[in-house]
């Protein structure tokens, strides 16, 4: 992937939602909310956020304030990409999107597979010159299942022994089984053996505290002045729902590698302004906007890559008519996809015949999407056979009310009203359409308050069952009030099965039987389509979601 150029967190307009494949709070595991700003204000924005440095800068737009640059609590695309190019955990993904080394610059793994234990670089320091130490780990392990950091990414861990306890309020710190054994020296014990730990462990979560600093103080990671790094760049400044300044970070292991001398982050929340701002010179790459799809798709300065996720609907089978799994059946079977991704998202996105997302590699060597095949299809006349069947399984005369509900965007307003049109000429059902903002939209599905609703998945890590875990019985993810103890025990093989083939049969038998409950409706696969002016190179972005800076260069 080296030399591909993309930023993954411009994709146009895309709305967040619930946690990006994540737990414990209202963002993991989705896209955060955003919201269009208006062009006045966004120009004025831009022209306070686009100073000269001193250096070979790379201009590009993070969209909106991240959330937090807590590693625990920043569990979302736009507190990902930043943190991903401060920070550095044990592993981390190389050009071929591959966990490799980081600050681990080996480790063994015994041979029951439970144990791993990392040796960290010598030369691994933190920005204010502190060696990076096993400790660091140990602390921020801890602080992200702590119960009262509340953190959404805490699921996570739960491979680790006593992590789960420990989280939920039935174990003590002291039994998650992480130890510093001396300064350069990481053990870990895990529940049982997981093939995926390495590729989990390049996750933002995972990533270090400078304990002595977070000690002393707390909020260190709130501001640029007690802000320290481990990675590629350090935070030079940051001024709130504005801008950031990255600047190359000295201390960093591998500095040698790192070509720009700063990073400049805008905060633009709309995507004509951040438009105009990459025609004048003032971004170095950009999102395409909607309505110009169709003309600049095709341009030589334009990137369209993979990006691991899903756009989905919900349904609430704890409210009716959505009790009833052919009913369910029937919206599905009657959703265009193809049309809704080629006419009204555009950017040159796949439409989703499956859950699982292309880009995942099965032990034989095939695509994950490929072997399991298309399990959702636009099928209008099976669709109303399905819609009769189920009403006279309920005994309805006339289908109850239904709902669709989604977060503030534009472009989820157009998605669902495209397929609010499609249910009734389809199948002559009549929807009706609402909006509510992201923090009201998020509570309120997370309590299956919502009948029918739209979500948006971003793969945390580089598995299938990623997803998948999703909707087991207990997953916060879940938001649907599906319950399956067979379900629930193809997920669990799928994480502990040693056989690779074995496992991935349990996932694509998982996959399937999601799709024979449709629980829930996949729409489109996620992409990045960005705008990138001549000379800028070398931006590595990885499927999974977080963007690489480390090797970016700026020529021109």
């Amino acid at each position: 992937m080296k030399g591909k150029k993309l930023l993954f967190f411009l994709m146009v307009i895309f709305t967040a939602f619930i946690l990006a494949a994540c737990t414990a709070n209202e963002d993991a595991g989705e896209e955060p909310e955003k919201t269009d700003s208006s062009e006045s204000e966004g120009a004025e924005n831009a022209e306070e956020t686009t100073p000269e440095l001193d250096g070979k800068t790379l201009y590009i737009n993070n969209g909106q304030e991240p959330t937090s640059f807590d590693p625990s609590i920043g569990f979302d695309e736009v507190s990902w990409g930043p943190l991903n190019n401060l920070m550095e955990g044990l592993t981390r993904l190389d050009e071929n999107s591959e966990a490799a080394e980081g600050v681990a610059e080996s480790w063994d793994i015994s041979e029951d597979g439970l144990t791993y234990t990392f040796h960290l670089r010598e030369d691994a320091n933190w920005s204010n010159g502190d060696p990076v130490v096993a400790e660091d780990f140990v602390f921020a392990w801890k602080h992200m299942l702590n119960p009262d950091t509340a953190s959404p990414a805490a699921f996570l861990a739960y491979y680790i022994e006593g992590a789960e306890a420990f989280n939920s309020g039935d174990g003590s710190a002291e039994d998650v089984n992480i130890t510093a054994v001396d300064d350069k020296t990481l053990e870990v014990k895990l529940v049982q053996p997981t093939g995926f730990f390495l590729d989990l462990l390049t996750n933002p979560a995972f990533f270090p505290i400078n304990h002595q600093v977070a000690e002393k103080t707390p909020d260190w990671h709130a501001e640029a002045e007690t802000f320290v790094a481990n990675g590629p760049f350090m935070l030079e400044s940051w001024e709130h729902n504005s801008e950031m300044v990255f600047a190359k970070n000295p201390e960093y292991w591998d500095a040698d590698a790192v070509n720009l001398d700063y990073v400049h982050f805008s905060m633009v929340n709309d995507t004509n302004t951040q438009y105009q701002m990459f025609q004048t010179g003032e971004l170095d790459t950009a999102s395409v906007p909607p309505e110009m799809s169709d003309e600049l798709i095709d341009g030589d300065n334009v990137f369209i890559g993979e990006q691991g996720g899903l756009e989905f609907y919900r349904f609430n089978l704890t409210q009716e008519p959505f009790q009833n799994k052919n009913i369910r059946k029937a919206i599905s079977y009657a959703i265009n996809r193809e049309e809704i991704a080629e006419y009204v998202v555009k950017q040159g996105v796949e439409p989703a015949f499956g859950f699982v997302s292309p880009g995942f590699t099965a032990p034989d060597g095939r695509d994950f999407r490929e072997e399991n095949g298309d399990l959702v299809e636009f099928d209008p006349e099976l669709a109303q056979q399905l819609l009769e069947e189920g009403m006279q399984e309920e005994g309805y005369e006339e289908l109850p009310p239904i709902v669709l509900t989604y977060s503030t965007s534009d472009l989820n307003q157009a998605v669902a009203e495209t397929i609010q049109d499609m249910l009734s000429e389809n199948l002559g059902v009549k929807v009706t359409l609402e909006n509510q903002e992201w923090n009201v939209f998020a509570e309120a599905q997370q309590n299956l308050e919502l009948q029918f609703s739209r979500s948006s998945f971003l793969n945390d890590y580089s598995d299938p069952v990623n997803f998948l875990e999703s909707f087991t019985s207990d997953s916060y993810m879940n938001r649907t009030g599906f319950e399956s103890e067979e379900y629930d025990e193809l997920i669990e093989k799928g994480k502990s099965e040693t056989d690779e083939e074995k496992r991935y049969e349990y996932l694509y038998e998982a996959e399937r039987m999601l799709a024979e409950e449709m629980i829930a409706t996949p729409i489109r696969y996620y992409n990045v389509a960005v705008l990138e002016a001549d000379g800028v190179e070398g931006i590595l972005r990885h499927p999974v979601g977080y963007f690489e800076l480390k090797y970016a260069d700026k020529t021109e």
